[in-house]
């Protein structure tokens, strides 16, 4: 995915310390598959392969659209989702109909988000680790969130070093 001519979704930096960083995140359009897989490592195949069928050409107009990164992975205990970015030139309007209909495509809200990074391959356990992390940070500075906290995923699976990763949870701006 983020191999430097990877489109990146876009984001502004609003603040920023050594430990997490507060992000505003304008509207996107993505491509979403929701399952009932409550873990890491129930979504992560079998998502990424239903929504690589779609931008592979899985589509009324077997059009392939290029990946972006990062992949979020929304990950409960009822219900989960993986979503891809479409890239910016696609909106709700002139993006083709999915062949599966599995395949949603839906508008994100503008959201400010808290963000920490990871590297390495993702797993359920750092995931975890990494989300109780942020929200020790969060309490301990006085932010307040909702909602889980999501992973995003930049690489392809084939990519060893420099491996990026986030955790990011929304957050209540005054």
């Amino acid at each position: 995915m983020a191999s430097g001519k990877t489109e990146e979704q876009k984001y502004t930096v609003v603040s920023s310390n050594e430990e997490y960083e507060i992000r505003f995140y304008p509207s996107a359009t993505l491509a979403t598959v929701y399952t009932t897989a409550n873990s890491y490592r129930e979504i992560s195949r079998p998502g990424f392969r239903t929504l690589a069928g779609y931008i592979f050409g899985g589509n009324e107009s077997e059009t392939k659209i290029s990946m972006t990164a990062p992949v979020h992975m929304n990950i409960s205990g009822d219900h989960s989702s993986m979503s891809f970015v479409m890239p910016s030139s696609y909106n709700p309007e002139n993006l083709p109909k999915p062949d599966n209909s599995r395949v949603i495509i839906e508008k994100s809200e503008d959201e400010h988000v808290a963000v920490i990074r990871f590297s390495g391959y993702a797993s359920d356990r750092k995931i975890k680790k990494q989300s109780e992390k942020l929200h020790k940070l969060l309490m301990e500075n006085g932010i307040e969130f909702y909602g889980n906290f999501r992973f995003l995923g930049y690489n392809p699976p084939y990519q060893f070093i420099n491996r990026r990763n986030e955790i990011i949870v929304s957050v209540i701006m005054n």
